[in-house]
């Protein structure tokens, strides 16, 4: 897994070095070639521009530090909050005159930034620009770059070379002058210190592993930190091994631990999803054009026409196994689902498969998943991968991680449904049903495709299946029948059979359908004879297929079956279909 990201970051993240990362920065000031300042400029979109090679300070907690040219308006203008706890202003002042002085050594070999050490040492240029910050409603956690008499000084060599030697010194000084750590295990280590010869998790090769690694970045809405969170920590006693400090009991070294946090940092930018409370990333081994992402398919379905994901999905399978798309053929995807935990990254999921399963997988998704509309005349369009993790809620934001992670293990490994799941779907099916809401197609589908990837000849169909062979769903059927014969002979009585009587039909059907059948005769002499006899044969055919067979009591999968009996039913007779539909299917779709 962590190889693939450092491969990622190698194909395309030509910049990823250590000492480096990129930052989304929000504003950019303009100086003039004396150090004065001309213009504060906002970038990107709200959030602001992402910015690569932006210069990333090491051993930030030491305190009083500052990252080197790029760094939030809290730290450079001093800008910060309404009554601002004094303790933190005190700290916002010593990382600013390290920032200043930082600037202030580099302007000596790069005269470009010489007038950018001249405005941070001139407080009256400084609070300027706090007050034109203030003006913009700006936060003091913002990030800030700047452009010197037209010159960016992230795109000059000699800026970035003194920051390299800058950084190397200071970490070679700070090895020299470390100090023994506290709170440790009694236990004496084996080393003085990491043993250059480790060998690195990510290469194989001898190295000095890092002691500590970089953030990653964008997990706060899943869990993580704002300020980041690592993939490898060992903060405590218990997590080390070996007399082994902070990072080196996962040995890696500093440029592919760089590459891969670099790699998900820029896959959370801008390849990923959303999920409950997880985030999914997911990218090919080779480039793949946007109208070539299955993925794309199944969170956001083409609506162009009916079953167009499906559709699109089935063409691209189909070219695959043709040879039409070769290079496509031997693809391949990866996709994590990540949370945060404590300041730690949590990977909840991992997949590496073919793009061609990718493809299949999503094939048989929708496939199994296909269900007829509640009006009963076409196919319902394709749902999006969150519809269905919805349709088992009663609202999406309580959707759990694990059971957002099951579902997208179900979808694209072809997995069977867990029932659980389908019980959770079923109680939202009954209690729309008893609410008079109208039917979730997803939720349906679901339902459907529980049984298809169960196994077994459970002849499942997405439109009515007149000849099916449970009792339990020829008994859904004759209570969608009874239902609308009420309808027909009485109208709109408010509570109706469905209301009253659904959930002891799906549960007992020997007890309740028989009365509800004897029913039926009162509301028959009510029609006049052609809508009589037309439902007397819809009840006749319906019992033929059941004859003495009503259950007394129905289990899960049976209540399920029951569930769908009712709505094809329903669907067909919306439509005005007294046929077996599964004839006409196709010319349908």
């Amino acid at each position: 897994m962590l190889n693939e990201l450092v491969r990622y970051a190698q194909t395309n993240l030509a910049g990823s070095e250590p000492g480096f990362t990129t930052r989304t920065v929000r504003w950019l000031v303009e100086l003039t070639p004396d150090g004065c300042l001309v213009n504060v400029l906002p970038l990107g979109d709200d959030k602001g521009e992402q910015t690569p090679k932006c210069p990333e300070m090491h051993n930030m907690n030491a305190g009083g530090r500052a990252h080197f040219l790029v760094e939030t308006l809290q730290t450079v203008a001093l800008l910060s909050k309404p009554n601002e706890d004094p303790k933190k202003v005190a700290g916002s002042r010593e990382k600013q005159a390290f920032f200043s002085e930082m600037v202030r050594q580099a302007s000596v070999v790069a005269p470009a930034i010489q007038p950018m050490a001249s405005f941070l040492e001139n407080a009256e240029q400084v609070e300027i620009l706090r007050g034109r910050l203030a003006a913009e409603k700006a936060k003091p956690t913002d990030w800030l770059r700047w452009r010197v008499a037209g010159i960016d000084p992230l795109q000059q060599t000699e800026v970035l070379n003194w920051w390299r030697s800058w950084r190397e010194a200071d970490q070679i000084k700070g090895k020299t002058n470390e100090k023994p750590k506290r709170g440790k295990a009694a236990a004496q280590p084996l080393f003085d210190s990491p043993p250059a010869g480790m060998v690195c998790f990510l290469t194989g090769e001898a190295l000095e592993p890092v002691a500590t690694q970089p953030k990653i970045t964008g997990l706060s809405g899943v869990g993580g930190l704002g300020t980041g969170d690592v993939m490898a920590g060992f903060d405590k006693a218990a997590f080390c091994s070996f007399g082994l400090e902070q990072a080196s009991n996962a040995a890696m070294g500093e440029k592919p631990v760089r590459e891969c946090v670099d790699a998900l940092n820029h896959l959370i930018k801008n390849h990923s999803r959303k999920m409950a409370n997880t985030l999914v990333v997911h990218w090919f081994k080779e480039a793949v054009r946007p109208e070539d992402d299955p993925l794309a398919f199944l969170f956001e379905p083409p609506e162009l026409t009916e079953a167009a994901a499906q559709n699109s999905v089935r063409q691209l399978l189909a070219s695959l196994r043709t040879g039409q798309r070769a290079v496509l053929g031997n693809n391949r995807y990866y996709a994590m689902t990540l949370s945060g935990a404590a300041g730690r990254v949590m990977v909840r999921d991992w997949m590496d498969r073919s793009f061609e399963d990718l493809v299949a997988r999503i094939d048989q998704w929708f496939s199994d998943l296909e269900i007829v509309a509640r009006d009963g005349g076409k196919i319902a369009p394709d749902p999006k991968f969150l519809a269905v993790c919805g349709s088992i809620m009663r609202d999406l934001k309580d959707l759990p991680a694990p059971t957002a992670t099951t579902l997208w293990r179900v979808a694209l490994a072809g997995l069977p449904i867990p029932q659980p799941l389908i019980a959770q779907a079923l109680a939202r099916f009954r209690a729309d049903l008893i609410d008079d809401k109208s039917f979730n197609h997803a939720r349906m589908g679901l339902i459907k495709a529980y049984f298809i990837r169960k196994g077994g000849d459970h002849q499942m169909s997405a439109y009515l299946n007149k000849e099916h062979p449970e009792a339990a769903y020829q008994c859904g059927r004759l209570l969608a029948t009874l239902a609308g014969l009420q309808r027909s002979a009485l109208g709109d009585v408010g509570a109706g059979v469905v209301q009253r009587y659904y959930v002891a039909a799906s549960q007992t059907p020997g007890l309740t359908l028989g009365r509800l059948f004897n029913n039926a005769k009162n509301h028959l002499n009510k029609l006049d004879g052609g809508l009589a006899y037309w439902y007397e044969d819809q009840i006749s055919e319906i019992m033929s297929r059941i004859q003495d067979r009503i259950p007394s009591t129905l289990n899960l999968d049976q209540q399920s079956l029951f569930a769908l009996g009712y709505y094809q039913q329903m669907a067909a007779n919306r439509a005005g279909k007294n046929t077996d539909t599964n004839e006409t299917t196709k010319g349908d779709k």
